[in-house]
């Protein structure tokens, strides 16, 4: 087992914060090694950072690349955060099976043990029921971590706790959520449960919900003007004090980390920013699925056709450009597109985009990152959900917000044993783009929607928001004790 502690090189100011005593608290957070879930993990430590707390965050190797520049970038401006790079003899390389993660348990405790100053709270994703035991052992309290929406929560947990799939014996059959003022429809197609109906993880889900009745709260990155009753509702299920952050990808909208926000982007930032000044204000539909969803090549081209007849211009995030299958298909669109279609081939500096004055839509899987990430930039989204909480993520879009346009897929497109085929017609795709992007009365209520939650996520993050509010009271609650442990 090796563990490299990046704060232990050349000194910063933020070092001599935490070798001074002058942190508040110290977090050590845990995330999973996945996109979706390390992103959100980092933006939350380093805003705790911003409130005077040592925020540690715990990576592998292979993933310290993407974590490091806004990391470095947090300390040089003299914020107390650390990596901890851990890494174990069969460890997977990546996120891998992240049950094996567990392993790293000891070693960090050793770790944390050993660098002061110790640890008042951990943060680890709720994929690491491990970490209870860490933290039991280090005799600090432990806080779950949901990249998640608390609409999608609560709706998961009322089908579970409720038991609304006994006696169902069609997978796609609809069934109401209870325990919600409103009423919201699901299958467990698009809501099983966490981990439930995955091959070889029902121990491990029944562990992840077991640990999670154990927690001392809940951090989220959602915010509380959103979803007031669903935040509410899921605390009074759980039983417990749920923390909202977010839109936590707003910690970087004063930071020059805005187009390094994740993997190294396949495109220069200043030649996005170039393509995008010569757009006309919110003309440009943005296209992503996200850094796991794939499309296969039937669908890429029909959702490339779609972009075409639109007439809109556009940014197209495209995973699998280099297969043999698009490659053609590709490089004859963007010669027919020349100056109104921009593809990046592989990661894009998303939250860069959706910021950007001329984008005025946004295609997307319905990731919870994506999402957030759209409704904090005030833009309308084409929900196109592929797998996991995405489903119920596109359900809150279009049904509880009013900003999404549906594509119409009611069941998982990947990860399928069946190998059945989904393929979205492009006349589908085309007609959902020109309602987020043209519409009419009803698409301009749904921008003016999209702007209205946008002022609200910005005023959630800001000094007096509730947002703002929840990480001064988690500093607060989790600060050094006189008498802790040194």
């Amino acid at each position: 087992m090796a563990i490299k502690d990046h704060a232990n090189g050349r000194g910063t100011a933020s070092d001599a914060a935490a070798a001074a005593g002058d942190v508040k608290a110290h977090f050590v957070f845990i995330p999973l090694m996945a996109q979706g879930h390390l992103i959100p993990a980092l933006d939350t430590a380093l805003l705790l950072a911003t409130h005077g707390a040592l925020a540690s965050i715990v990576v592998t190797p292979s993933d310290t690349g993407r974590v490091r520049p806004a990391v470095d970038f947090a300390r040089k401006s003299g914020l107390p955060a650390r990596l901890v790079e851990l890494a174990a003899e069969g460890l997977p390389d990546g996120a891998g099976d992240f049950r094996v993660m567990a392993r790293l348990r000891e070693p960090l405790e050793r770790h944390l043990r050993e660098h002061a100053p110790f640890p008042t709270c951990v943060v680890a994703d709720f994929c690491h029921p491990w970490a209870r035991e860490l933290a039991a052992s280090l005799g600090v309290p432990w806080l779950c971590f949901f990249s998640m929406c608390a609409f999608c929560l609560l709706c998961q947990h009322n089908v579970e706790r409720f038991g609304s799939y006994g006696g169902v014996a069609d997978d796609h059959e609809l069934v109401v959520v209870p325990g919600l003022e409103r009423k919201v429809e699901v299958s467990r197609a698009q809501a099983p449960g966490f981990f439930r109906g995955i091959p070889g993880f029902e121990k491990f889900a029944d562990e992840v919900e077991q640990v999670l009745t154990e927690a001392d709260g809940i951090v989220t990155n959602s915010f509380l003007e959103m979803e007031p009753e669903f935040v509410a509702g899921y605390a009074e299920a759980r039983r417990m004090k749920v923390w909202t952050v977010g839109p936590v990808s707003l910690f970087h909208q004063r930071t020059a980390t805005l187009a390094s926000r994740g993997n190294t982007a396949a495109i220069d930032a200043d030649e996005c920013l170039r393509w995008l000044d010569g757009q006309e204000p919110g003309s440009v539909v943005y296209v992503s699925f996200g850094s796991i969803a794939h499309a296969e090549a039937k669908q890429v081209v029909e959702l490339g056709l779609a972009l075409e007849a639109s007439g809109h211009p556009f940014i197209w995030a495209v995973k699998n450009a280099g297969e043999d299958d698009v490659a053609g298909f590709l490089r004859e669109l963007e010669a027919r597109v020349a100056g109104r279609g921009l593809l990046i081939r592989g990661w894009a500096p998303q939250v860069l985009i959706l910021s950007h004055a001329a984008v005025g839509g946004f295609v997307t899987h319905c990731g919870w990152n994506s999402t957030v990430e759209a409704i904090a930039a005030g833009l309308p989204v084409v929900v196109w959900p592929h797998f996991a909480d995405q489903f119920l993520n596109a359900k809150f879009a279009v049904e509880v917000l009013g900003v999404g346009v549906d594509v119409g897929v009611k069941e998982p497109v990947m990860y399928r044993l069946d190998r059945k085929e989904i393929v979205v017609g492009r006349e589908v795709v085309e007609g959902a783009v020109r309602s987020i992007m043209d519409g009419g009365d009803e698409g301009e209520e749904r921008r003016r929607r999209a702007r209205a939650l946008a002022a609200k996520a910005r005023a959630a993050v800001e000094e007096g928001g509730s947002s703002h509010g929840n990480l001064v009271d988690l500093v607060k609650n989790f600060e050094f004790k006189i008498g802790a442990i040194a």
